[in-house]
């Protein structure tokens, strides 16, 4: 795996060439005498360890081959590498290539392929691994062959390595799409898609900073829900016949400065008429006929009192009219149908006193809920209402930070604990602070509690205890810090901004110490407590000492999915085969998919436990049901004694839904409290400045209908911790699962 991971890192910074003849047989020298198109030179510490070289001696095809060999001890493998940016139609690709091994005992050589889409997030690999060469071994040819979807493949790398000691030659390299080799006429390269090609404002959106008043607030609001809808229903922009955000910057200095309704109407009327008329859509009002859990909402852009009823008119009959195939912005997920937004540039260089770029990131992340979230209508407020409540957070701000915390805020808005802002900002990251608290606390009661000290300083444990209430840090109190970081706090519910505020924000400093107010037995005094590495903020007692599976006692089994494997399925069934009840801890992240293995093994036929709802892109705005999934299947060898399943806000995504599969058999009762009301396959989203976020792709219920985003999974019987329970050490959950086994319910 580390292996697997260098080598993502090193070819993400690597340099792209634009032609397509490999060189496969490295007869191609620059002035340097290296193989045109290949790396050959990446860190100093791979190139001190490998010595990579041509080899007029030894080769199998031509003049030359290329010869890596391990020289020192700095890195534990070498690579030759060769980027290519040019997409062909096709299916599948291989690569076949000759390799000629000496020496080569404590690793292996071999070919690797990886595949990268628009955003650099590798789609597809494969590096031979065990079925590497080992030993010495003559010229033989080797193959690896991956899935090649051309709509999403951006960049493929190809290339050798040898990891471990000993020589490989490499010669003759070859690429086939679909059997056919790329250097053939038959093969017919991907033509570059128009929205490419416009460059306009790859480095500066041309917009000049202005204030923001009545008028120009509803020309932008406006605005925003023009440019979005077009984007996902004009024919012509989802064919990538235009760059849709150089088509924005184009429209907003017109639309800034429009002083009244009609101005603004006309503005994006002659806009609109510079776009192609789509030809009638022949099933576009089937479609809408449908039935649907949530249909579109498209907010002001069919408002009269607005825009004159020749745009009006215009708007209707490309709604009516719209795109119904494949869209250059947005695919579904073929595996799982969620969203995947694609071609979306990160503008990794923007400046972020650039006004422009700022609105295109609202637009943008806009754009993308209303017409494919799926949980649009449980968000809590009008969509409508947050693009009007944001517009100044993002026209106002100069810096970094203050733009960070715009995204942050919106993305916070959706209600979503998969929608957080994950990368992309070292100012947020500044911001929150590089130390951490060496101890847990976590809020039990609505009080900030210290349950766990994970220092070995003296100091720290003489003078706190598990237990004690935090309730202040750095002369503010909890409560007060609460209203003040909820804001840029994303989750689902109250429980889980709860469960992520201690770390996220008040564990952590820039300062060595944190001041706190500590309260003990009706008790107050003042700390100031050591800070030191951050991870110190993330670690996790309770997951640290846990076992995969054991006995409580002879009637009670224990899993905790956070360790279990599939492969320990039988050994678990052995060792419960005489017990009288299971519990099953979800407070944790399941660590192997369990609804179909575990699932199967406590119920005893098939079921349905779960639907989804998801979008689609020929009607974007509007969600359906799939059928009901059913687990289990016809088992009279079924774990026949009752189930425990403890959940608490902890228990997300993947727990969530197991937690559904396994509660689908009668013999399950679910304790504890809310879940983190997340689950469904993410959509990965990227705004301006490399911003990454994502979204609950697909929206999960039960089979009934009933919802489990924001709300998370039915319980059975509410039980939160108690601050005295945690003082005592005990944990009242898992006793409360034994209590309730032990009764039989």
């Amino acid at each position: 795996m580390k292996q697997l991971l260098f080598i993502i890192l090193l070819l993400s910074s690597c340099k792209t060439y634009s032609q397509f003849d490999i060189n496969g047989s490295f007869e191609n020298l620059d002035k340097n005498r290296e193989p045109k198109g290949w790396l050959v030179k990446f860190s100093e510490a791979q190139n001190k360890a490998y010595q990579i070289s041509l080899d007029s001696t030894i080769k199998q095809d031509g003049k030359y081959s290329i010869l890596l060999e391990k020289k020192g001890s700095q890195s534990s493998f070498g690579v030759i590498t060769h980027p290519i940016t040019q997409v062909f139609e096709g299916r599948t690709i291989e690569l076949k290539a000759y390799l000629k091994t000496e020496g080569v005992s404590t690793g292996y050589a071999g070919l690797y392929m990886r595949i990268d889409d628009e955003n650099s997030k590798m789609i597809a690999f494969d590096n031979m691994g065990t079925r590497g060469v080992k030993g010495t071994t003559d010229w033989k040819q080797y193959s690896i062959k991956l899935d090649y979807n051309s709509e999403e493949v951006k960049t493929l790398y190809i290339g050798g390595l040898l990891s471990g000691d000993g020589k490989a030659w490499f010669d003759n390299f070859e690429i086939f799409i679909d059997g056919i080799p790329i250097t053939s006429n038959e093969l017919k390269k991907l033509a570059l898609a128009k929205a490419k090609t416009d460059t306009a404002f790859i480095n500066s959106s041309k917009i000049k900073d202005f204030k923001l008043d009545v008028q120009t607030t509803n020309n932008l609001i406006a605005t925003g829900q023009f440019w979005g809808f077009l984007k996902y229903h004009h024919p012509a922009i989802s064919k990538g016949d235009y760059n849709w955000d150089a088509e924005l910057f184009r429209l907003l200095p017109t639309v800034i400065n429009a002083k009244n309704n009609s101005e603004l109407s006309l503005a994006l009327e002659k806009f609109l008429d510079k776009l192609p008329k789509p030809e009638l859509c022949k099933d576009c009002k089937t479609i809408a006929n449908e039935s649907y859990e949530i249909k579109p909402d498209y907010g002001l852009l069919f408002d009269k009192k607005i825009f004159k009823a020749s745009l009006l008119e215009k708007l209707e009959y490309i709604k009516e009219n719209r795109n119904t195939g494949r869209n250059y912005y947005v695919i579904m997920n073929p595996s799982t149908s969620n969203p995947i937004f694609k071609n979306e540039n990160p503008y990794l260089k923007m400046s972020y006193s650039d006004v422009g770029y700022r609105i295109l990131a609202l637009y943008r992340y806009w754009a993308m809920i209303n017409y494919f979230f799926p949980y649009k209508d449980v968000i809590g407020q009008d969509w409508n209402n947050v693009l009007k409540k944001s517009l100044p957070e993002f026209v106002d701000v100069k810096n970094e930070l203050d733009y960070s915390k715009a995204v942050l805020k919106l993305i916070a808005s959706v209600n979503d604990t998969h929608a957080n802002l994950w990368s992309g900002s070292k100012a947020l990251n500044e911001f929150k602070g590089k130390y951490g608290a060496p101890l847990q606390a976590k809020f039990i009661e609505q009080k900030l509690i210290i349950t766990a000290l994970h220092t070995d300083t003296i100091d720290v444990k003489g003078k706190l205890k598990v237990g004690d209430i935090i309730t202040s840090i750095q002369n503010k109190d909890v409560a007060e810090l609460i209203k003040e970081y909820l804001p840029l706090t994303a989750a689902s519910n109250y429980d889980t901004q709860l469960r992520d505020l201690p770390n996220n924000y008040f564990l952590r400093s820039n300062e060595n110490s944190l001041k706190i107010k500590v309260e003990r037995d009706g008790k107050s005094f003042e700390y100031d407590l050591p800070m030191g590495k951050l991870m110190q903020v993330y670690k996790d007692p309770d997951f640290e000492k846990a076992e995969a599976f054991r006995l409580i006692n002879e009637n009670i089994g224990y899993v905790f999915p956070g360790k279990y494997k599939n492969a320990k399925l039988r050994e678990i069934i052995k060792l419960f085969a005489n017990t009288k009840g299971i519990i099953i801890d979800m407070r944790c992240y399941p660590s192997d998919f369990m609804p179909f293995t575990f699932g199967n093994y406590i119920k005893s036929s098939s079921t349905p436990f779960v639907k989804f709802s998801i979008g689609n892109p020929a009607y974007p705005g509007a969600f359906k049901f799939s059928n009901a999934i059913n687990n289990g299947e016809m088992n009279h060898d079924n774990y026949k004694g009752k189930v425990v399943i403890i959940v608490n806000s902890t228990s997300q995504s993947q727990a969530e839904y197991t937690t559904m599969a396994f509660q689908s058999s009668p013999n399950v009762k679910v304790i504890g409290s809310k879940t983190a009301g997340a689950d469904g396959d993410v959509s990965p989203i990227v705004l301006p400045g490399g911003l990454r976020t994502m979204i609950s792709g697909i929206g999960v219920f039960y089979p009934d209908g009933k919802p489990t985003q924001r709300v998370g999974v039915r319980i059975d019987e509410v039980i939160y911790p108690t601050i005295i329970g945690i003082k005592e050490g005990k944990d009242e959950l898992l006793e409360k699962a034994i209590e309730t086994l032990n009764k039989g319910w």
